[in-house]
């Protein structure tokens, strides 16, 4: 049997084509796919758009293969103002968080993506669709709009020169979109942000810098 063909790299996980309709995503350091799968498996069943899960095991899911491109893609190529990014980010954070959670008990928390930038959405023949669910929690929903702020207040401060201005562009477009986090929500995205093991040393240094353009309210 051939050896499958990698599509893509990130910082954690490879993607490789099976064929014209399937992926198979493979996390590099190991772990355990089931939780993802879930989520996802339980919002696809209320209409929210992710991918389709074929098959989940250890560190490797079989996904649906989305056409189309990232939103990042369109932003950088121009085929998309920040605007109406901004928009369609907002639309899905609003239409995730209007939804029920899978497990918890409490009836303010919802299913939280904590990744949900223009790299995570793919634009499709379906329409938008959230990829990469590992991080995904449940919990208060401002603690998502935080987490995205702060991603793109890294990408402002960040030393890559070709996304700094389209990030503090999308950062200012989005938090003219939503309600600003609690204090203590941005708090906990930093604690995240600074244990994440796919941030470099130099990006978590910069962390403080990145969170200061987070606009927040008190708790």
């Amino acid at each position: 049997m051939n050896e499958p063909t990698l599509l893509a790299s990130g910082r954690d996980a490879d993607v490789f084509a099976l064929d014209r309709r399937r992926v198979l995503r493979r996390y590099r350091d190991g772990g355990d796919t089931a939780p993802e799968a879930a989520v996802m498996a339980y919002l696809s069943s209320v209409g929210y758009p992710v991918p389709t899960v074929h098959s989940a095991s250890g560190p490797e899911m079989v996904l649906e293969r989305l056409d189309g491109e990232t939103l990042l893609g369109a932003l950088l190529a121009g085929r998309i103002d920040v605007d109406p990014a901004a928009d369609l980010l907002v639309d899905l954070h609003d239409r995730l968080h209007a939804l029920p959670a899978r497990l918890s008990t409490d009836p303010a928390d919802r299913i939280l993506h904590l990744d949900l930038h223009p790299l995570n959405v793919m634009l499709t023949s379906r329409g938008p669709v959230l990829i990469d669910w590992r991080n995904a929690i449940e919990g208060q929903a401002d603690f998502d709009v935080a987490m995205t702020a702060l991603i793109f207040a890294e990408v402002a401060v960040g030393e890559d020169v070709q996304l700094a201005d389209p990030g503090r562009l999308m950062l200012a477009a989005f938090q003219q979109r939503v309600q600003p986090p609690r204090a203590s929500q941005l708090r906990r995205a930093l604690d995240l942000r600074r244990v994440n093991p796919t941030l470099t040393a130099t990006e978590k240094a910069a962390l403080g810098r990145a969170a200061a353009l987070v606009q927040i309210r008190p708790d």
